[in-house]
Formats: C-alpha cells, sequence, structure tokens
C-alpha cells in the first residue's frame, strides 16, 4: 500500500447512510466542519443497491422526513424504494453533502493526547492509507451494516442457491422455482409475496411469533398514541388484525404475548404489514414452515418432522452492527454487539465526542432525532471551548 495521507475535520461521520446525511446536514446548517467517509460508491447503497424493487417506506411519510426537509405535497402516503432514492438525492444537494466514498474504516482510536480521534482508513480507490484526526466522531454505520445469516445445521451441503435479502431483487429470478424465504418479518412477507406472483412455488419459515397489521392499522396507531397509552393501542390494533387476518394460528403463525406497539418501543422490533401475503397464505399459496432442523443437500427438515425439495433460500433474518469490528475505543457506548449499551433517548452519546447515529431502532424518525440533537450537542461543546480559551 502506498504512502499516508492526513487530514483533519471537527467531525468525523462514518456511514453515508439515512443516518449520516441527516447529521451532515445538521452540522452544516449550523457551519461545522464535517466529514463523511463511505465504503461503497454512493451514499445509501443499502436503498440504492441492497434493497429489492417494490420495497416501500413502512410507515407513513409523516414518520419518514429526516430534519429540515419534508416530503413534497404530492408525496404518496407510503413512499416507495424510487420516490425516498429521489428524496434523498434532493436531501443530499439541499445540504450540500459530499461524502469521500470507497473508504474502508479500519481502526478509530482516541488519543489522549492530543485530545483527537485517530481514523485509519484504506482508500479502495487509490490503494492508499489516509488517517483522519477529528475532535468528534459519529458512528452512522447504522444496525443494518452487514447482512445476517444464522448459522443453520448443513448449509455448507446445500447444493441450491441460498442469498440474504439484501441480494434479492425481483421474484421474476425465480419463477418456477421451489423457493424458500426463512423469516416472517417485512422484509420475508414482502419477499414471499412477490415469488408468488410470479410463479415460484414459495414457502415461508416462520421462526417467532409476529403481529401482522395493515398499513392503515399502523397509520392509526401511531396517531392514537399520540393521546392514548401503549396498551389501549395495543388492544385496538390486535383487534382489527383479528377481525381482518381471523386466527393466524390456523396458518402456522402465532401473535406476540406483548401487544406491537409496545413491542416496538422496547426492542426496536416492527409489526409486519401486510401487502397481501396473508390472503396467499390462506388460500394455500404460500406455505407456512416452522423453524429449519437441519439441511441435507436440497432436502430441508423442519421443526415438526416434514422434509421437503428446495431450490433456493432467501434468508430475510435482518442485518447487524460491524461497529466492533474497527472501533477500538467506546466500550462505555457500544456493547459487544456493536449496539448501544444505553435505551433512547440516552443512547447517542458516549465519552471523548463519540457518538452515534440511528441506532436507536425507531427508524427515520429515531435518526433524525440523533442527528438534530448531536449536531446541537457538538454546537454547545464548541461554544464552550471558546468561552474556556477566552478565559485564559
Amino acid at each position: 500500500m502506498a504512502v499516508e495521507n492526513k487530514f483533519t475535520s471537527v467531525v468525523l461521520i462514518v456511514g453515508a447512510g439515512p443516518a449520516g446525511l441527516a447529521t451532515s446536514a445538521c452540522l452544516n446548517l449550523l457551519s461545522i466542519p464535517n466529514i463523511i467517509l463511505e465504503r461503497e460508491d454512493c451514499y445509501a447503497s443499502l436503498w440504492k443497491k441492497r434493497a429489492y424493487d417494490r420495497l416501500k417506506l413502512h410507515l407513513a411519510k409523516g414518520f419518514c422526513e429526516l430534519p429540515h426537509m419534508p416530503y413534497p405535497p404530492k408525496t404518496p402516503c407510503f413512499v416507495p424504494r424510487s420516490g425516498f432514492i429521489s428524496y434523498l438525492d434532493k436531501y443530499v444537494s439541499k445540504f450540500d453533502i459530499s461524502p469521500l466514498y470507497y473508504r474502508f474504516v479500519e481502526s478509530a482510536k482516541y488519543e489522549e493526547e492530543s485530545e483527537n480521534w485517530c481514523v485509519r482508513v484504506k482508500n479502495l480507490s487509490l490503494d492508499v492509507q489516509e488517517i483522519y484526526y477529528a475532535k468528534f466522531l459519529v458512528v452512522a454505520s447504522g444496525e443494518n451494516s452487514e447482512g445476517f445469516i444464522p448459522q443453520v445445521s448443513g448449509l455448507d451441503s446445500f447444493r441450491g442457491e441460498f442469498i440474504h435479502s439484501n441480494k434479492f431483487v425481483s421474484g421474476k429470478d425465480f419463477s418456477g422455482k421451489d423457493v424458500l424465504v426463512v423469516g416472517c418479518g417485512n422484509s420475508g412477507m414482502e419477499i414471499a409475496y412477490d415469488l408468488s406472483n410470479w410463479g415460484a412455488n414459495t414457502s415461508i419459515v416462520a421462526r417467532s411469533p409476529v403481529h401482522i397489521l395493515t398499513k392503515e392499522m399502523v397509520f392509526l396507531g401511531m396517531l392514537l398514541l399520540n393521546f392514548l397509552p401503549y396498551r389501549i393501542v395495543d388492544f385496538i390494533s390486535i383487534m382489527l388484525s383479528k377481525l381482518r387476518f381471523g386466527d393466524i394460528s390456523k396458518h402456522g403463525l402465532q401473535r406476540p404475548v406483548e401487544g406491537p406497539f409496545y413491542l416496538k418501543a422496547r426492542t426496536g422490533r416492527s409489526p409486519t404489514i401486510d401487502v397481501g401475503t396473508m390472503d396467499k397464505i390462506k388460500k394455500g399459496e404460500i406455505r407456512v414452515l416452522p423453524s429449519i432442523a437441519t439441511i441435507q443437500e436440497n432436502k430441508i427438515k423442519f421443526a415438526n418432522g416434514l422434509m421437503d425439495h428446495f431450490d433456493v433460500i432467501v434468508f430475510a433474518t435482518g442485518y447487524k452492527s460491524t461497529v466492533r469490528n474497527w472501533l477500538e475505543d467506546g466500550n462505555d457506548l457500544f456493547n459487544e454487539n456493536g449496539m448501544p449499551k444505553r435505551n433512547f433517548p440516552n443512547h447517542r452519546k458516549g465519552e471523548n465526542g463519540l457518538y452515534c447515529a440511528g441506532f436507536a431502532s425507531r427508524g427515520l424518525a429515531g435518526i433524525s432525532i440523533d442527528a438534530q440533537n448531536i449536531a446541537k450537542d457538538i454546537s454547545q461543546a464548541l461554544d464552550q471551548k471558546q468561552v474556556d480559551k477566552r478565559k485564559f
């Protein structure tokens, strides 16, 4: 690798997803110099390169805005993937955000002597080492940094194709094949629906209980939470779900004991918004199966003893944080899984100018709150330093 290049900034942001972009925008409005480092060749790579075609935001647009820029009035209530990408493009232009791409962060460490964060970066496009120094470090690489595929007995023997949902584009690619989708969250249920529409023989694994709601139920619930406690809103939502979908246990699905909105607030796990999958499940067009027990070549055995043949497995099993792969300091802020140790709203700030944005499990609304509060906090810290300097 070639010579090292050194750079300095007041704030260094790792990650150019919505959290990194929002934080940079808020800092730019306060005229605070900042640099965004992004390992991919574009911002919002999860949305631009690793999302399936029919994806939409699962909450109404009013809950999915970034700071200081509402959606245009004619935007659909539930914004499609292409519309959200267009929104981000305009956001980047409006707030003059300029991420540095192909920057792979190898390590970040706080230097006591200089009172700076020292971040070592590999510039993948030029194959050179770069070192960045900053007073403040914002980790915005997100909860969804890397697709998670669970350990399954015999998966290495599978003779078909298996992918994470972030590689799934369209069910058209799997027409006529026997496909197993693992996971019944929003991605899993929507992917199963798309596969079935394109003529794939589709099955879905329901590994854990799940709340199934319509987008209208979610919208209503979020509005009611402004006036009513969780227990009442959850009761209303579950009753509406039962009226719409009936007894889902007849089809291999179970509802959690805790209500959908309380569960979302406590764990960050969202209810599954039905896009038509439940009707296909009721008609037998999509089969619901329990957890995988083991895989033997193209045969998969399930927890109920059933064994069947599959050509493709799509793992809609979530993502994981990769923060601990490169952040050498920050034990006060992040746990061993790369997630904040403290709960919202006290999750975002660590020691020595370390922050995290987009780790609250509260979607784009949580990102917006994080970005504004981080920028405000950094501004106040800089003002205090100026006051301290004048004292001497």
